[in-house]
């Protein structure tokens, strides 16, 4: 079975031409934008976003190291212009500027260029935010093809000329800041104002309740008076009223020259807020501004169960909140860009937004820069995400600048990880590392664990990949060395050939008896085990009661997507509607961080000792849209890009199904029943692959039977195909 790794192989062979054919195809005219060097508005961001986390009023910034900007850049262009131009400027920082290496004096607000060919350079300090600049004439223009350096090796001669020696010169850093006054700097997210659903009293204060989980800014109106007013959010209507142990608060004051209508300036996650105003200060009512990422719903399901629906939309609004200026865990807790969450994150994004931009913010944000000195987040596994995070989104968007550009800072992070492994060339914690897998009771994480040589083979492969684009073929040659020789010992160490299962743990050279579900579900739909292994698994893991259980959405993804691989969707369709559907039922309004059915009450809100610990929006708690999105309308690419890719529908026990799966420049629509598959794609080729009982037909192209009731029909761009079928 085709997983979304099985093509490596084949993008070996296809990728050089695949990524001439993409740039050319995405050549437009050149607009001015803002510039910077590439990563460090991302390491800015983070920086800035990371520490709004609080825990009653105190600030919890996060466990790892910080990075910084560089603060001296130089940026440089060559211009051959048919006329004469004058080019603004503007700049985040000071800078020198250089015309065919002769500075040119002061800070101007633009500069001449005669006609021809010209080399022209700023060099840009700004110590406080991050150094970037924008320049708009008629020809010369700040845009993604300028280069920059961070090593100060460009300087004047004693006879004013500019000289440089040795000096890396990189594609620059950019977005969407494209006027001169949106300034990379005053980045903020969009908000918009609602209203509270239900106000009710409670002792001497009020409570507020907004109908479901936000994220926003709380407005006070018709405020007047002198002295303070306290804000006790919750998630819950428990945790808001429980104003001794709420995880997030503020304490306000007033000295009565405050406005009417005020805006608290600290954005927060709740659904309830108890209000509590000394006499002295009186309002009329309390609202909010919502706070979010302006994207657009490019995917789409609906189907025959109504429940089903629900939990759609919920894992929807649940990844939207979620996604922020990165993709985030939780909005309460921890608001941190955690590099395990966000892998989810990106797929569940393939199937919803296909926000590419948020992909590369957050990769980079969690990368960081050089040097590197532990691994990111200080997980191992976290490490090992980001490179497979890496190739799933070259997988998805077809993309091949971004691995050119920050292919130094794969190789030095795998050279980190590399150097971590123990004499038998297995990755085992060091001191300061976590291993982390999954929360789970019970679970061991010492030695050498399967789960993480698995992800290490994986990250190995993604590096030959990426190697290869970055046209890097001997690093290519010995990562897939590297991966190849890691899987032959892999399965020499951890398979059980009697029990034909994964073992879990070695420590000291002793095989652990013990069998988690963690690298045996990875194995599936890595495509690591043939035929009789997987139907093993299924059995013996998988299927059985015994195994440690997973309570975490976070690994029911995966739990779930391993079953989905092996065609069980009728049995995971039922899943999903027990567990995704049993938080419904306790009243949520988004998905949470953990579930465990066999609690009751206010047990549900509790987490890490605390009675309110739990995250009740959590990114890993959508993952309902990546797998009704790729299994069951059964849409995925094959090749780069969507230039390939495959729609194998399956029901699952509905009696129809319709959605709309996005690619980079539109979208493939499915509608399905037990007797019809319509189909309709924006680009590139597809095969729809399906099983019949009777012979199908079509109203265009041709059906190719592939073996006993199972059919194929090439999907061509902008044609809607109506098959009849009969449902097996």
């Amino acid at each position: 079975m085709q997983s979304r790794f099985s093509i490596f192989r084949f993008l070996f062979v296809c990728v050089i031409l695949f990524s001439t054919t993409f740039l050319f195809a995405q050549e437009k005219p050149k607009e001015a934008t803002w510039i910077w060097y590439p990563g460090d508005f991302e390491v800015w961001l983070s920086n800035k976003m990371q520490v709004k986390r609080t825990e009653r009023e105190a600030v919890f910034p996060p466990l790892w190291q910080y990075y910084s900007p560089y603060a001296l850049v130089t940026f440089q262009t060559e211009v051959d212009i048919p006329e004469p131009d004058e080019a603004k400027i503007y700049s985040e920082g000071s800078f020198q500027l250089l015309l065919d290496g002769v500075q040119v004096y002061g800070q101007p607000k633009s500069i001449k260029i005669p006609a021809g060919k010209h080399k022209i350079s700023f060099k840009v300090y700004n110590q406080e935010v991050l150094p970037a600049i924008y320049i708009d004439g008629k020809y010369v223009k700040s845009d993604p093809s300028w280069k920059v350096t961070n090593e100060d090796k460009l300087w004047i001669d004693e006879n004013g000329k500019a000289q440089q020696s040795g000096t890396p010169w990189v594609p620059v850093g950019s977005w969407n800041f494209d006027a001169p006054e949106n300034k990379p700097s005053g980045f903020k997210l969009t908000t918009k104002p609602l209203s509270a659903k239900k106000t009710e009293k409670t002792g001497t204060g009020e409570l507020v309740d907004f109908g479901k989980e936000t994220f926003g800014y709380i407005k006070i109106h018709g405020l007047k008076g002198k002295g303070k007013v306290a804000l006790y959010y919750g998630e819950s209507r428990e945790e808001a009223l429980d104003s001794a142990k709420c995880e997030t608060l503020d304490h306000l004051s007033f000295d009565g020259n405050q406005p009417e209508t005020y805006t608290h300036d600290g954005s927060k996650a709740f659904r309830y807020v108890q209000v509590q105003a000394d006499p002295t200060v009186k309002y009329d009512s309390i609202s909010m501004l919502y706070e979010y990422l302006p994207l657009d719903y490019r995917g789409a399901f609906k189907s025959s169960d109504e429940q089903l629906n629900q939990i759609w939309d919920v894992s929807a609004y649940t990844m939207h909140l979620t996604t922020r200026e990165f993709f985030i865990d939780g909005i309460k807790r921890d608001r941190w860009v955690w590099s395990g969450d966000a892998y989810q994150s990106y797929l569940m994004n393939y199937y919803l937004f296909f926000d590419s931009a948020s992909v590369e913010r957050t990769l980079l944000a969690l990368r960081g820069k050089e040097p590197v000195t532990a691994h990111i987040n200080i997980i191992m596994d976290y490490s090992l995400y980001w490179f497979v995070g890496v190739y799933d989104y070259y997988l998805h968007t077809g993309d091949t600048k971004f691995i050119k550009t920050f292919y130094p800072r794969m190789k030095s992070l795998m050279e980190f990880c590399l150097k971590r492994r123990n004499a038998n060339g297995f990755l085992e914690p060091l001191e300061g590392d976590w291993v982390f897998i999954d929360w789970a009771n019970g679970l061991p994480k010492t030695g050498e664990v399967s789960f993480e040589q698995m992800l290490l083979a994986r990250s190995l492969e993604a590096m030959a990949v990426s190697a290869k684009i970055a046209g890097e073929n001997e690093d290519q040659k010995q990562y897939q060395k590297l991966a190849d020789d890691l899987k032959i010992k892999l399965f020499e160490v951890f398979w059980d050939k009697k029990e034909n299962v994964m073992k879990h743990q070695r420590i000291d050279g002793k095989m652990q008896d013990i069998v988690t579900r963690y690298a045996n579900m990875f194995g599936i739909f890595f495509n690591y085990f043939n035929e009789e292994q997987k139907q093993s698994i299924k059995k013996k893991v998988l299927l059985n009661d015994n195994i440690l259980k997973i309570t975490t959405p976070y690994m029911r993804f995966y739990e779930l997507e391993a079953l989905c691989a092996m065609g069980e969707q009728n049995y995971v369709l039922k899943e999903m509607k027990d567990y995704w559907g049993g938080m419904l039922k306790e009243g949520a309004t988004s998905f949470w961080e953990e579930y465990n059915p066999a609690k009751k009450g206010t047990e549900h809100l509790a987490m890490y000792g605390r009675p309110y610990g739990k995250s009740l929006c959590h990114a890993w708690g959508a993952s309902p849209i990546y797998l009704l999105g790729k299994y069951y309308l059964g849409i995925k690419p094959t090749a780069p890009g969507y230039s390939e890719y495959e729609i194998k529908p399956n029901l699952g026990g509905l009696q129809w199904m319709q959605g709309k799966v996005p690619t980079p420049n539109g979208e493939v629509s499915l509608y399905c029943n037990t007797k019809e598959i319509k189909v309709k794609a924006a680009e590139g080729e597809g095969k729809l692959i399906f099983e019949s009982l009777s012979k199908p037909k079509t109203n265009s192209g041709t059906i190719t039977e592939l073996s006993k009731n199972k059919y194929q029909l090439i999907v061509k761009p902008n044609v809607e195909y109506k098959v009849s079928y009969k449902a097996i």
